[in-house]
């Protein structure tokens, strides 16, 4: 694993990097962070056992884990950050110069966390030509559990049960190597949260690669009940979507005990992409798995 920055339009993105040790990667996860945080939850510093950047590697997979416009490098040169559209953009401009630089293999698969998972979904609803292996989103649905257009500022401060969930969810440490991921949101990304459930409505119908949705049992941001989760997953433009309720986790998966049971379904449903590629093979109609651990 090794610090990587990625040039785009004159605009600097830091990230992280992790590559198999023997031969080219078979194939990428290009990973993005949620709203406050970087490209290090993707490997946690409280336990080895929650990095997703080693465990892929070991398995023949690269991991590029950006932080998103905004933050990291990018904090300075975007002091207010950029909306979705923009950022979607974005991505999907440094994911090419990144396969300009080093192997992809078959492709990527776009891993995003609760804001990091919008902004996946709506890089792949405007993905041009090949390379696209499918999405894998965690922390959003898309009917809010709460009002976020409604929290003052005093509630703002005390969401921290939302977004972590009962601390006993994480290795002891968590929230002090935490300290050192967390970053403001930007401004213009924070504008948009309130809106989202219009706006994947609108995306939803270009997204035409398998996606796998997950749902943390202490989610309590979103809702995730059989119905809203049928409904969004009607909405996608295509017919294979998976969808996992991930028990004994918080809304920040990847950072929690369950951090490892949670990247190593990635990494199933990275193959099953693989092997749809190769095969060329659609889904049945109205094909939607549930599964809970």
């Amino acid at each position: 694993m090794r610090p990587v920055e990625v040039k785009v339009r004159g605009l600097t993105l830091s990230g992280l990097l992790a590559e198999p040790r023997e031969g080219p990667p078979r194939a990428v996860i290009a990973a993005l962070h949620g709203g406050g945080m970087r490209a290090g939850y993707f490997h946690g510093r409280a336990d080895p056992a929650t990095s997703l950047l080693t465990l892929a590697a070991a398995t023949g997979a690269a991991v590029l884990a950006l932080d998103r416009p905004g933050y990291g490098a990018s904090a300075e040169q975007l002091p207010e950050g950029m909306e979705q559209a923009e950022q979607a953009e974005t991505v999907r401009e440094a994911l090419a110069e990144h396969a300009r630089r080093r192997p992809v293999g078959d492709g990527f698969l776009l891993l995003g966390h609760s804001l990091g998972g919008k902004v996946a979904l709506a890089a792949a609803a405007g993905w041009k030509g090949a390379g696209l292996l499918g999405v894998d989103v965690s922390g959003i649905s898309d009917r809010w559990a709460v009002d976020p257009a409604g929290l003052t500022e005093k509630e703002r401060a005390q969401t921290h049960g939302r977004v972590w969930g009962p601390p006993s969810l994480y290795p002891p440490g968590t929230f002090r190597f935490a300290r050192g991921l967390v970053a403001p949101v930007p401004e213009r990304e924070a504008a948009q949260i309130p809106h989202w459930p219009r706006m994947y409505a609108r995306l939803a119908p270009a997204v035409r690669v398998p996606v796998r949705f997950t749902f943390a049992e202490y989610e309590r941001w979103w809702r995730s009940d059989p119905v809203t989760v049928e409904a969004m997953a009607s909405r996608l433009g295509t017919r294979a979507v998976r969808v996992e309720h991930m028990p004994g986790a918080g809304h920040n998966i990847s950072l929690g005990l369950m951090a490892r049971s949670y990247h190593l379904r990635v990494l199933a449903f990275l193959e099953e992409c693989l092997v749809r590629s190769a095969a060329a093979v659609s889904s049945p109609p109205g094909t939607t798995i549930r599964e809970s651990a």
